[in-house]
């Protein structure tokens, strides 16, 4: 092998600022377009995205050149000012400073997607994975 080959999935998990519901429909395909747009310039595939207006999941196959923490720095720390100045001019917009990241088995992957772009019908009928909604201390695995 000539290369450096990484086969890592990782299913990100971050609210906005006191779980308030500021990623309102009108907004959220361009606040996702643009965290897809950060994870491919580091390199990262995003497998899938969505979420609720509270808070954002997160599915990636991890670059070979990038950690999860310098990940979540250029995707939070691009996308705040994104939606404060191009999205919601004149109004307020922050993520909380911690994230969740969960590593996922290849044979995982489909579920994981499935989970991410099924979150508005699965927190409807609440049948949520548990670990992966909540934002508490013993899952939280880094800041920004």
């Amino acid at each position: 092998m000539r290369r450096n080959k990484l086969e890592v999935f990782v299913h990100f998990v971050w609210a906005t600022w006191d779980r308030l519901p500021l990623l309102m429909e009108e907004i959220e395909r361009d606040v996702h377009r643009y965290i897809s747009v950060v994870c491919a310039d580091d390199g990262c595939q995003v497998l899938a995205i969505g979420g609720m207006p509270d808070h954002v999941h997160l599915l990636v196959k991890l670059s070979n050149t990038i950690s999860l923490a310098t990940l979540m720095k250029d995707v939070k720390g691009g996308s705040s000012p994104f939606v404060t100045e191009k999205l919601k001019a004149g109004d307020w917009f922050q993520w909380q400073g911690h994230y969740g990241a969960f590593s996922v088995r290849p044979k995982d992957v489909r579920p994981v997607i499935d989970y991410i772009q099924n979150q508005k019908a699965r927190h409807g009928s609440g049948d949520l994975w548990r670990h992966a909604e909540e934002m508490s201390e013993e899952i939280v695995i880094g800041a920004d």
